[in-house]
């Protein structure tokens, strides 16, 4: 399976159990430039539980912010649970990601830029 069509299955099976998920990152960004995407991101309303029930081949990769790796054929997506940043002390790094139910609120914490192309 290309990665491509791993992260279509991922966010079928995902709607297809009732839950929310879309393309993010940079494979948006390549796809919009006409790249071919070196990696696939999902973003999900689904909690990390979630998924891993879902996905049993899958590892928690970072818990705390609800990103879980699913695989499959040797292949790897990475699939984040939707998140909100809670304040900005230092300008830069928020004081609390908290888990969001929306896309609108995931997309508000993420940066548009096209890194630079």
């Amino acid at each position: 399976m290309e990665p491509r069509e791993l992260a279509n299955w991922i966010c079928e099976t995902l709607r297809s159990n009732g839950r929310d998920a879309l393309l993010v990152g940079g494979c948006v960004r390549d796809i919009l430039l006409g790249r071919a995407p070196a990696d696939y991101d999902v973003a999900t309303d689904a909690t990390p539980e979630e998924v891993m029930a879902l996905f049993p081949d899958s590892v928690a990769v970072g818990a705390q912010f609800g990103v879980i790796a699913v695989y499959r054929d040797g292949r790897k997506v990475e699939v984040a649970t939707f998140r909100a940043d809670v304040g900005y002390s230092d300008g830069r790094h928020p004081d609390a990601v908290v888990f969001a139910r929306s896309p609108k609120e995931d997309v508000q914490r993420r940066d548009f830029t096209i890194n630079g192309c």
